[in-house]
């Protein structure tokens, strides 16, 4: 570990009364940054807290974020052990927002990213031509006003902020790579995290994954190494997948299926997207690619471990993709297949199931979508007679949502209108009495819970 000042050598250096974050200047970042690598435990958490709000409010960065991150870095690299993983962490969002969540099972499409950014000189031109042309004296005010701004330094939009801090943490890979043999398992588990989300820098990142995919012992790790190489791999890459399989922990099996899914996702022969990683080849200096064949004995294992992954409760420890939701990471890789098994009936089935263990704004949102999208209207059916897939969409739906939420919250509407189109009762105590269960809501200790994790409580108290 190293002295904090050595740390941050070169903090004094930045203005960062002139660089801004969420709450306006970003003067109190330095103070921040000394006290996130300093002694005091509980003042070390709280900057961390204050560094995430500030710097990164709600998945917004600032002109400040990406002058944070290479101190950051050095954190992660030679702070304190817990100053470390909060390090990691906070990186990780200042590079991709929540969009290891919005892009999986895919993994993010830097490519499209940066097409959609508008340059910072454009956007200044913008801003001159507007107020040359401008005549209203209030409009010309807030013109020069956002000008200035923009010409301080600041980004113009969102994209464009974010777009600025991946690419600071981006620089700083080559030095936290080495961060996949720490000894902390759990340093380790960040880090191959955080490298899924370059494929740019795929073809330097795989090599020392495919290596510790080989002979990392804990479990999380071990898992979170699968599923980046899957996210970052091209389908030459699967080899170094496939002997997980029949891995004896259930998390290691789900992540080397899940990322063998993503790479069956992928046309024939592309790389990951923004990236130019070669497929095949040895990347951990091995054996060359055995040309494995991507063929319908491989997806129908695939489907067949991700189906019985979907009815299982989430094996302990989870990984930290889609928020450590397995079973929302499963059903949106489950849904992806279907183009590929368009006539696979376990594939909308298992998506089903999923919906049993997530949380219930989960399930809201998921449930409507299936039952505008997936299914015909049944009439006057009765509840025996409908596909498995149904009922297993609506039993979860009368017993987790509540019956006061099918008008008044967010997406409820949509599942009251979603129901009522395929001829289905469409109130909560009509849904409940359909499907077969009591007329009483049992008891609500924590709605947003997953249920049946394992040591956490039911949302149902049970």
């Amino acid at each position: 570990m190293i002295r904090p000042d050595d740390l941050l050598t070169g903090l004094d250096d930045i203005d960062w009364a002139a660089l801004g974050h969420a709450y306006g200047s970003a003067a109190d970042v330095p103070a921040l940054l000394r006290t996130a690598c300093g002694p005091d435990e509980k003042a070390r958490d709280s900057a961390f807290r204050v560094l995430s709000g500030n710097i990164f409010h709600q998945g917004t960065r600032y002109s400040a974020s990406p002058y944070a991150v290479p101190f950051l870095a050095r954190i992660a690299v030679d702070g304190p052990p817990p100053a470390r993983v909060d390090a990691l962490w906070l990186l990780t969002r200042l590079a991709v927002d929540w969009h290891d969540a919005y892009d999986l099972p895919l993994g993010i499409d830097t490519a499209a990213w940066r097409a959609a950014v508008v340059p910072h000189e454009e956007s200044l031109r913008w801003y001159e031509d507007e107020i040359a042309a401008e005549t209203d004296e209030q409009r010309l005010g807030r013109l020069r006003e956002a000008r200035d701004h923009a010409a301080a330094g600041h980004p113009v939009d969102s994209r464009e902020g974010a777009l600025r801090s991946y690419d600071a943490v981006r620089a700083r890979l080559p030095r936290l790579r080495a961060l996949l043999d720490d000894p902390d398992p759990t340093i380790r588990t960040r880090t191959a995290y955080l490298l899924a989300w370059f494929p740019e820098d795929a073809a330097e990142s795989l090599p020392p994954l495919v290596r510790r995919s080989a002979g990392e012992q804990d479990p999380k790790a071990a898992a979170t190494v699968l599923l980046s190489v899957g996210l970052l791999g091209n389908r030459g890459d699967a080899e170094w997948l496939l002997p997980h399989l029949d891995a004896e922990h259930a998390l290691l099996r789900w992540a080397a299926v899940t990322a063998l899914a993503r790479l069956f996702l992928l046309p024939d022969g592309d790389a990951p997207s923004g990236g130019d990683a070669p497929s095949g080849g040895a990347p951990s200096g091995g054996a060359p690619s055995d040309g494995t064949p991507f063929d319908d004995r491989l997806l129908d294992r695939v489907i067949t471990e991700l189906t019985a992954a979907s009815a299982a409760p989430v094996p302990e420890p989870g990984t930290d993709h889609d928020s450590d939701d397995l079973h929302r990471y499963t059903a949106r890789t489950l849904l992806a297949l279907r183009d590929l098994a368009p006539d696979d009936d376990r594939l909308l089935t298992a998506v089903a199931h999923c919906l049993r263990f997530m949380d219930v704004l989960e399930v809201r949102g998921l449930a409507a979508r299936l039952l505008r999208t997936d299914f015909e209207p049944v009439g006057p059916a009765a509840f025996a007679d409908l596909a498995p897939a149904l009922q297993c969409v609506l039993r979860t739906v009368a017993d987790r949502i509540p019956a006061d939420w099918y008008d008044t919250r967010l997406s409820g509407p949509a599942t009251r209108d979603a129901l009522s189109a395929l001829g289905l009762p469409d109130t909560g105590p009509a849904l409940r009495a359909y499907t077969g269960l009591p007329a009483e809501e049992p008891e609500r200790r924590d709605l947003y819970a997953r249920p049946h994790r394992p040591g956490r409580p039911r949302a149902g108290g049970a």
